[in-house]
């Protein structure tokens, strides 16, 4: 008699594979137990909330304050010490970005392959890369105007992407 028993094997859940690549990616970083500030962090959530103002009004994007915080500041999360993420934080002072990061890098790499495409017509692989580019973007906009992110109207277009990336 044979007998498995595969819920008792501890192991990584599975992830979902990439888009246009063949890598699964089980590298992660793993977040602290504890969901607390840590004790030698003497500084209060309403501090930690006006210096991300701060940062933001400098024109960073959420991902590199949180950085800054952690490097500088020795916050690890945002979350423990005040409650709220960075974005919620920026939302509820009207700081937030028009667009979601993700999207914006991605419209951002669409632009730099097509301003590389007007010079280089023969660029197969560019424009082959670009196409997958674009199909992201699309799927990442109809994510977030599902999510009501974006509004039902908003549209990427390759023409006016470029006027996007620079406001």
């Amino acid at each position: 008699i044979i007998c498995v028993f595969w819920s008792l094997v501890p192991f990584k859940t599975v992830k979902m594979g990439r888009m246009h690549s063949g890598g699964k990616g089980i590298s992660d970083s793993a977040l602290p137990y504890k969901r607390s500030p840590p004790s030698w962090l003497k500084i209060s959530p309403q501090e930690v909330s006006e210096h991300i103002c701060k940062l933001a009004k400098k024109g960073l994007t959420p991902s590199q304050v949180g950085v800054i915080l952690r490097d500088s500041h020795g916050i690890a999360q945002v979350s423990n010490v005040t409650g709220n993420k960075i974005l919620r934080i920026l939302k509820a002072n009207g700081l937030a970005p028009q667009i979601p990061e993700d999207l914006y890098h991605l419209i951002k790499k669409a632009v730099a392959v097509r301003k590389h495409l007007e010079k280089n017509r023969k660029d197969k692989d560019s424009k082959f890369r670009l196409i997958l580019v674009e199909s992201r973007v699309h799927r990442l906009a109809r994510y977030y105007k599902k999510t009501r992110v974006l509004p039902p109207n908003w549209k990427y277009e390759s023409s006016t992407a470029s006027a996007l990336i620079s406001s």
